[in-house]
């Protein structure tokens, strides 16, 4: 038996986590700068949380990303997709600016 099942037989979700650079002077496309699954996630998770990086859960998306290699940039299929995690990323960024705020 491998070790990949919960007790009523269905699979366990194996964790993926995908982390992005994007510099939008550079006026490239985000870039992949890591990808996992397992332990390798969880630890691309933590250290994100660690560095104040907001986490946003989008399993679809982290299983796309994932097939891109460390480094690449991601298509512009993707484009809009990213867009609207960069996109709530600012929000939470001027969210938790305002409530710093005295």
């Amino acid at each position: 038996m491998g070790g990949s099942r919960k007790d009523d037989n269905r699979p366990v979700a194996v964790r993926q986590a995908v982390a992005l650079k994007y510099d939008g002077d550079a006026g490239e496309a985000p870039q992949v700068v890591a990808a996992g699954k397992g332990m390798i996630a969880e630890n691309i998770i933590a250290r994100a949380v660690e560095a104040k990086v907001p986490v946003h859960t989008d399993v679809t998306l982290a299983q796309t990303l994932s097939h891109l290699q460390v480094g690449q940039e991601i298509p512009p299929e993707l484009y809009r997709a990213v867009a609207e995690v960069l996109a709530f990323i600012l929000f939470v960024d001027k969210e938790n600016l305002a409530c710093a705020k005295p």
